[in-house]
């Protein structure tokens, strides 16, 4: 086993605890804001793993999944906050 192989094997373990752990949190959570956190997460371990993807097999093909999964997450998280705001307001 390399190095790169040893690597790939531990970022892909990782990932899947974080999946599993925002997955359990996404189920569990007891507030809005804690589902959408978790969300947010699993979207960014999808974009780590692809970006593992694209390390391991030395090409770009996936760079642009990567950026649109970034951009959703990063809007959809603000427009869930900022709904949450609105609504604790008077």
């Amino acid at each position: 086993m390399t190095f790169l192989d040893g690597s790939v094997l531990a970022c892909g373990v990782l990932l899947a605890l974080a999946a599993l752990g925002a997955v359990v949190r996404m189920i569990k959570g007891p507030a809005l804001l804690d589902r959408v956190l978790a969300a947010d997460v699993l979207l960014v371990v999808l974009a780590s793993g692809l970006i593992v993807n694209m390390a391991v097999s030395r090409n770009t093909n996936n760079l642009a999944l990567v950026v649109a999964i970034t951009l959703i997450g990063f809007v959809g998280s603000v427009t869930v906050a900022r709904f949450v705001q609105d609504r604790r307001r008077p």
